[in-house]
């Protein structure tokens, strides 16, 4: 087997195995409602894949130096989130999306220009969220209509996160670790959902999904620190299960929270059904 055959089997493998997790978490996402479906979007199901295709053919200094890159990068998709859930509101898909991908790319060639620390992008992490999560307070209680799939979705879908696995495993040894950390976040799983469902069921309730979604943002700021510093410390396969650690614990964190706050509320309504007939 030629070494040029055994590289492209390996890159389709690779391709393959992350839009296998793309197109299963989005699927769960569209059903489970705007909350659960924005938890599920924000787990690192495109970036995580494609971090650990990267760590296979990197040593654990360019991942470490990645992930700086990669986590004021995060800020950047929570900016992205905040256009497009006021633009939805009452622009198109096309519009909408296209904005908020042009403000996306905008800020990480702005980000590209400076060497970061891990405190300075934490530091861009919390102003940012400090800024947008109050102004996306009024959008994220949307009732999700009915989602009818088409045959394009999965097709979609896979082949844009297999598009962008097969970039980022190609291109990071001749491109290097900052632009390899800012391709390995760039928003597939965010861009997948707005092109699909918006025109289906509409802005708002597309906007509700990707507005409840930077809450989950949070925690995966926090699973890029921690990958960062694990790798840093003991090396690419601790420093990658310490970041998803994290952001399935932040997420179920969150999960948790919501539940508890729904239960006294359901529990009225059964005790007081006058009430909420009327």
């Amino acid at each position: 087997m030629s070494p040029d055959f055994t590289f492209l089997l390996i890159l389709a493998l690779r391709m393959a195995i992350a839009a296998a997790f793309v197109v299963s978490a989005s699927i769960i996402a569209e059903r489970a409602g705007p909350v659960i479906g924005a938890l599920i979007a924000t787990l690192p199901i495109s970036s995580g894949p494609a971090y650990v295709f990267v760590a296979l053919d990197h040593d654990a200094a360019f991942i470490a130096r990645g992930a700086l890159a990669s986590l004021p990068i995060n800020a950047a998709t929570i900016w992205l989130s905040l256009v497009y859930v006021l633009l939805a509101q009452r622009r198109g898909v096309l519009l909408s999306c296209a904005t908020a991908l042009a403000v996306w790319f905008g800020i990480a060639s702005l980000i590209l220009k400076v060497q970061w620390t891990l405190a300075e992008g934490l530091i861009v992490n919390a102003i940012t969220v400090a800024i947008c999560v109050p102004a996306l307070a009024r959008y994220r209680h949307v009732k999700m209509p009915l989602i009818t799939r088409r045959w394009y979705d999965v097709p979609l879908r896979a082949l844009l996160v297999a598009t962008l696995v097969g970039t980022v495993t190609t291109l990071s040894g001749w491109v290097g670790p900052d632009i390899s950390g800012v391709l390995v976040l760039f928003p597939i799983v965010f861009t997948s959902m707005m092109l699909i469902l918006h025109p289906r069921i509409g802005g708002p309730a597309t906007a509700a999904v990707i507005a409840n979604g930077v809450w989950g943002l949070i925690g995966f700021g926090l699973g890029i620190a921690a990958v960062q510093a694990g790798v840093s410390q003991f090396g690419s396969a601790v420093g990658l299960s310490l970041g998803l650690l994290t952001c399935v614990t932040w997420n179920l964190g969150l999960w948790w929270t919501g539940r508890r706050k729904r239960v006294p509320s359901l529990r009225a309504e059964r005790s007081n059904p006058e009430a909420k007939r009327g």
